[in-house]
Parts: structure tokens; C-alpha cells; sequence
């Protein structure tokens, strides 16, 4: 069965903090990959080398999260650093690998990376259960499809790095080294049970409207043929001109833009984070001309509530008794809890879905997931829940 165990630190040291967390980790059987997440104002080269020096060959990857981390124990966010794991073990084998950006197209990078994490098994040939994802802000989608050129349409788990304040302070971690722009994947094989819920957890509106003309792939100019700022200011009864620069970013974080699946299955939320002076909208996640964009909504409540239910529906999709989460929760949701001053709220309403198991939650700029026979998604302000059964 798989094995799963979570450590942490919020000692102000870089390297102590990778060894203290490293360490409460190491008690699984046959350790095949540590899931590592710290704060970005630490030393991100100390912090592995601590980790390291306790876990020796066994392969760590892993990002940043946005301002704090969340394990059973408390929610952990000094502002003089952080760090937590999710060390995998017992009756599996995880394969991984990454690679900062080069002059390769991303998708060309994540086809790489596959390759180079496939020819480190060691198992019977045999197709992958899943996969561990880790990217930085901008090309998650390609990196995506390259992996998936490779290994196929195996359901995704995982988050984009983040920094506290979206000023590109981010990192990726991978095995002995950090970068800011890049991929690094953990692939999974086991017989053990893995469901994975990927939702925004928004109510569609009847706001809904035709993408006439994008810039680029995620720069949202027109809906149905207005200006994209300006329709949005009409469908939420806001003052346009509030809307621009980085204004944008907080007054979405209730009422986000949404788009489905091609057959409904998912709802996959694109957060506009910056409006033009042209009245474009910068969004944090591909888009497509001549596709529905949907106004979603929210509160601030039931954002923090969707945290327990989404909880309860992983465990209803599972066949077996869960042993353990990995829960990636959007940043700029807990931005958005923070600035209603709830973000306090957020432990104890995960600690009530999970009371007794052990789980880690990181806060992301980009959550990947999978829905009910949907392809895998890259969206925003989003939860992707992951639990791991027998």
C-alpha cells in the first residue's frame, strides 16, 4: 500500500527548517519522492540542501506557496518562513524529473521531462496511475500536453509556484536545485487508490458571453465583440476605471470568469489579475476564441466552506478507506479569505472534514486537476483535492 507522511518547520534558519521537516518525514517505509513546500522569503538552495542532507538519494520536488502552508497539526504562516513535505513511500515507485526553461517550446520541455523520468524506472513496463505536477506561472497548459504527448492522458495532481505578493518571487524545487522558470513532475505507479477532485466551487451565473478576440493566449480583449472589461463592469454592476491595473485581481476573487470542459464536466475558472487601459483583461489561464467565458460568483463563506465539501466529495469517490490529502488550494482564494479576515477559518473547517488523518495543503497560482471523465485542467482561484486510499 502506499505510504504517505507529512512533515514541517517554521524555524527562521533555511537549512534547519529543511532538515526539521526532512526529518519528521523520514519514518516511511521505502521512500520514493518528498512533495516540498516553502515560503519564498527563504533561502530555496538552503532549504533543499537541508532536506537533503537527511533524505540523501530520494528524489525532492515541489514549488512555493503563497504566504502560508497547512498541516494537520496548524496552519503555518510566519512571515519569517515555513517549509512542509509530503514524503511517499511503502509499495510503489515514483519516477521524476524537471528542467528549468530553455529555447525548447514549453510543450517540447514537458515531453523532455517525461522521457527523462521514464528511464529512471526500475518496475514491469507498465502504464503510470498518476502524476505530480509543479510548474511556474504562464505555460502550465503546454507543459502539460508535452507530458502527456509522453505518458498520456494519466489523471494530474499539483499547483503552480507562488510568491506572497505576485511579483514573481517564486521557485521550483527540484532535487538539489531551484529555479523560477520551469517544470518538475513526480510520476506514480501503485495499486493503491488515488481520487482527485478539481472544482472552483463557484455558481455560474446567467452572465455568460462569446470570446470574439483574444492577444496571445491569455489576454482577454473582446466579449462578443465589446470590449472584455467593459462587459465585465456591466454583468457585476461595477465602475469600470475601478477595474483597472491590479485592482483587478482582489475584485475577481468572488465573481471570476469561468469556462467548461467540452462536455460540461468541469468548469475550469479563469482569473482576470489585471485590467488594460485598451480594456482587455490579463487572465491567469489559457483561453480560446469562439468559446463560452461564464461570470461565476461566490462568498467569501462559501469559499471557505467549499474547503470541507470538497473534502467530502473526495471521500465519496473513493472505493477504499483514505489514509492521507494532498489539498492545493488556490493563493488568490486565500487572499480573498484573508481580506474578509477569515483566513483564520481555513484550518479548523479542513481539520473538521480530516480529523484524524494526515494531510498538507499548499496554496498555488495555478491548480491542475481532473473531473469526472474529463482531460486534465489548468485553472485558477481553483481546489484540486487529492486523497490516497489502500
Amino acid at each position: 500500500m502506499l505510504k504517505t507522511k507529512v512533515g514541517y518547520s517554521e524555524n527562521v534558519d533555511a537549512f534547519e527548517s529543511g532538515v526539521e521537516t526532512a526529518k519528521m518525514a523520514n519514518v516511511v517505509e521505502n521512500p520514493q519522492v518528498g512533495l516540498f513546500f516553502t515560503s519564498c522569503v527563504q533561502d530555496q538552495q538552503k532549504l533543499m540542501e537541508g532536506a537533503k542532507s537527511v533524505l540523501g538519494d530520494t528524489p525532492i520536488i515541489g514549488c512555493t506557496s503563497s504566504a502560508a502552508l497547512c498541516t494537520q497539526d496548524g496552519y503555518l504562516n510566519k512571515e519569517t518562513g515555513y517549509s512542509g513535505m509530503m514524503l511517499f513511500g511503502g509499495d510503489c515507485e515514483v519516477v521524476s524529473a524537471g528542467s528549468e526553461k530553455t529555447e525548447e517550446s514549453p510543450r517540447e520541455i514537458g515531453a523532455r521531462v517525461a522521457k527523462e523520468a521514464l528511464a529512471k524506472r526500475k518496475g514491469e513496463d507498465k502504464e503510470p496511475d498518476f502524476f505530480f505536477m509543479t510548474a511556474s506561472p504562464a505555460n502550465e497548459e503546454e507543459y502539460l500536453k508535452g507530458i502527456q504527448d509522453v505518458i498520456g492522458n494519466i489523471p494530474v495532481f499539483g499547483g503552480s509556484a507562488a510568491d506572497n505578493t505576485v511579483e514573481g518571487k517564486w521557485s521550483i524545487l527540484c532535487d538539489g536545485t531551484s529555479f523560477s522558470d520551469g517544470v518538475a513532475i513526480a510520476i506514480f505507479y501503485t495499486d493503491s487508490e488515488m481520487k482527485n477532485i478539481y472544482t472552483g466551487a463557484y455558481h455560474e451565473t446567467e452572465n455568460a458571453g462569446l470570446i470574439t478576440k483574444i492577444s496571445g493566449s491569455r489576454t482577454l480583449v473582446e466579449i462578443d465583440h465589446e470590449p472584455a472589461l467593459k462587459k465585465y463592469a456591466e454583468w457585476t454592476g461595477k465602475d469600470v476605471e475601478s477595474l483597472k491595473g491590479n485592482n483587478l485581481l482582489t475584485e475577481t476573487i468572488c465573481a471570476p470568469l469561468g469556462v467548461k470542459d467540452p462536455i460540461g464536466k468541469v468548469v475550469a475558472v479563469r482569473h482576470p489579475m489585471f485590467g488594460n487601459d485598451d480594456y482587455s483583461m490579463n487572465i491567469g489561464a489559457d483561453l480560446a476564441v469562439n468559446t463560452a467565458v461564464i461570470q461565476l460568483s461566490n462568498t467569501p463563506e462559501g469559499i471557505l466552506k467549499a474547503n470541507e465539501e470538497t473534502v467530502a466529495k473526495v471521500n465519496e469517490l473513493m472505493e477504499t478507506n483514505p489514509q492521507s490529502y494532498f489539498l492545493v488550494h488556490c493563493g488568490g482564494r486565500r487572499l480573498g479569505l484573508a481580506l474578509s479576515q477569515i483566513e483564520d477559518k481555513i484550518y479548523p473547517e479542513v481539520k473538521k472534514a480530516i480529523p484524524e488523518k494526515e494531510f498538507l495543503m499548499v496554496f498555488t497560482f495555478g491548480e491542475y486537476g481532473t473531473g469526472d471523465h474529463s482531460s486534465n485542467t489548468v485553472g485558477g482561484l481553483s481546489l484540486s483535492y487529492t486523497g490516497f486510499g489502500e
